[in-house]
């Protein structure tokens, strides 16, 4: 990464102790006040620095879109049901920390239903995602349809590509125009403690 300024790396040291004691970044208004600064522009400008260096990525469309990177794991940005999909929720709930995922630039989502239970993968667990337009057939993937999102398996049968689940329960979901893959899913964490 490169390297940052002393006032740049005050803002992040502020961001990170918000993170830690609050369980969520600052608004661009709360980093502000903090630092006595008169526009918001300012505080633009730090994270701008901030992200192009490295050290955050920011989520212009949240009020609490500032992620730093590295620092604290993968983000778990939501929750995505494995039943009948539904828009997922935009915020970083918190941060899991596996120290040798051996990829960049994944995030986490955590997994409502019980759709995809044959797959190992139940309620309440998070899954690791990888970023990707594409996938094979039989790849476990994140879609979203229309604004709703779901996790399940790629199938293609016949020429037509659908979601399967991998419980009786739940019919397969043909794949339309409107359909798009946003990820694959390269692994599953489960926390026993809360079981």
């Amino acid at each position: 990464m490169e390297k940052i300024t002393l006032k740049e790396k005050r803002v992040l040291e502020f961001i990170i102790r918000r993170i830690k004691e609050d369980g969520f970044p600052p608004t661009i208004r709360e980093i502000g006040r903090a630092f006595g600064f008169s526009s918001t522009g300012t505080v633009r400008d730090y994270l701008r620095n901030l992200s192009r260096k490295g050290y955050i990525k920011i989520f212009p469309s949240r009020a609490r879109g500032i992620v730093p990177l590295g620092l604290f794991g993968i983000p778990v940005v939501g929750k995505i049901p494995a039943g009948i999909p539904e828009i997922p929720v935009e915020e970083i709930e918190s941060y899991l920390r596996i120290e040798e995922i051996g990829e960049e630039n994944v995030f986490a989502l955590k997994v409502k239903g019980e759709s995809m239970t044959g797959k190992g993968i139940l309620p309440g667990d998070i899954v690791i995602v990888r970023p990707q337009p594409t996938a094979e057939d039989g790849d476990i993937v994140v879609a979203v349809i229309g604004e709703e999102a779901t996790v399940k398996t790629l199938r293609k049968e016949r020429g037509n590509w659908y979601l399967e689940s991998a419980h009786p329960s739940y019919p397969p979901i043909p794949l339309s125009e409107n359909a798009r893959i946003v990820g694959k899913v390269i692994g599953v964490w489960r926390d026993y403690r809360r079981r």
